[in-house]
């Protein structure tokens, strides 16, 4: 086999080349869309995401200056670096959208609802209903601003830090400290300001239940907390989603320049 490859890289170089070039872009860019907003929802299907991926492969191809497969070296190694770097890339885009479930999850949690839980098939565990929707929302407005073409763009632009025939990922050159612990606290900061309003209103119920529980012992308060906090966190959440988007929207495109 190795002979058979030897003597097809003599015969036909250009396409050597090529296909050699295609398999490490094709190998990054399914390791970005495995974690990167949008891409890793288990509602695209799998051969979507492989047609996707094979025509970013040849667009990449012909933008990027491809360059011969270094002697000495393990295709496999190659291929598994490429991979690992690309999903790095989705993952600090999926920090942001993180943020984003988190401040639902704080919702949900508030407004009595934590036993009410959905099966999340991207992540494969459960989540809280408020979070799987927040996430929703984030995702689409992620994708509304551009997200799509960041990613894109970061995706060619990564083969600048890392040639894609790399042995060792340059994590100063991709990743900067101070930046990312920005982006990773602010998955509580940021989460906590977006689920203000519903927690403080939530919270002030609770007050005045607890005022009604200590001036009135015989009225049941445990059992109407249950009727009032989801109402309650019903109605505040649908008063504010128009300004909760605005501020998704603000919040997203503020970590632009990431990609």
């Amino acid at each position: 086999m190795d002979l058979f490859l030897a003597q097809f890289a003599k015969l036909f170089p250009e396409i050597n080349l090529a296909l050699g070039a295609g398999i490490m872009i094709f190998s990054r860019f399914l390791g970005l869309m495995q974690f990167a907003p949008g891409f890793n929802r288990k509602e695209m299907p799998t051969i979507a995401r492989l047609s996707f991926s094979l025509m970013i492969t040849i667009i990449t191809a012909s933008v990027i200056k491809v360059q011969p497969f270094p002697e000495h070296s393990s295709m496999l190694l190659c291929i598994l670096l490429n991979y690992l770097f690309g999903a790095l890339i989705g993952y600090i885009a999926n920090c942001v959208i993180a943020t984003i479930t988190a401040a639902g999850d704080m919702i949900n949690t508030q407004m009595g609802l934590s036993s009410a839980m959905v099966l999340d098939p991207t992540t494969r565990a459960q989540t809280s209903i408020i979070g799987n929707l927040f996430t929703l929302v984030g995702v689409i407005i992620f994708m509304s601003i551009g997200g799509l073409y960041w990613l894109i763009d970061a995706f060619i632009r990564s083969f600048e830090i890392f040639p894609m025939y790399g042995v060792a990922i340059p994590l100063e050159k991709i990743i900067n400290l101070d930046y990312l612990v920005l982006i990773t606290s602010n998955i509580l900061v940021v989460g906590m300001q977006i689920a203000a309003p519903v927690l403080l209103a939530t919270l002030g119920q609770d007050i005045i239940l607890g005022t009604i529980s200590k001036t009135a012992p015989q009225v049941n308060v445990f059992q109407m907390s249950f009727l009032f906090k989801p109402v309650m966190g019903a109605l505040i959440l649908t008063w504010i989603l128009p300004m909760l988007i605005n501020v998704i929207t603000d919040y997203i495109s503020s970590f632009s320049n990431i990609f």
